[in-house]
């Protein structure tokens, strides 16, 4: 079994697809008996829904690199 940290780590990978099929069975298995962890991925699910909904993106490398050169000229 694996406990409340490493459940929350693989919601959160799970919830950029990142999780293993192994990873995803032990969240499984852990939300069956953690009710503050299994409320922690239904709100983490609700969550992804929502950013989806909203279309976000991230930045591009390109972007970032302008962006810090923007704050370091700027400081």
């Amino acid at each position: 079994m694996i406990n409340c940290e490493k459940a929350s780590t693989i919601c959160n990978k799970k919830q950029y697809k990142e999780a293993t099929f192994l990873e995803q069975i032990q969240l499984g298995f852990h939300l069956l008996y953690c009710k503050t962890c299994a409320a922690f991925s239904k709100k983490n699910k609700k969550l992804t829904i929502l950013c989806d909904k909203a279309n976000l993106h991230n930045l591009s490398e390109q972007e970032k690199e302008k962006m810090k050169v923007t704050i370091e000229h700027n400081s």
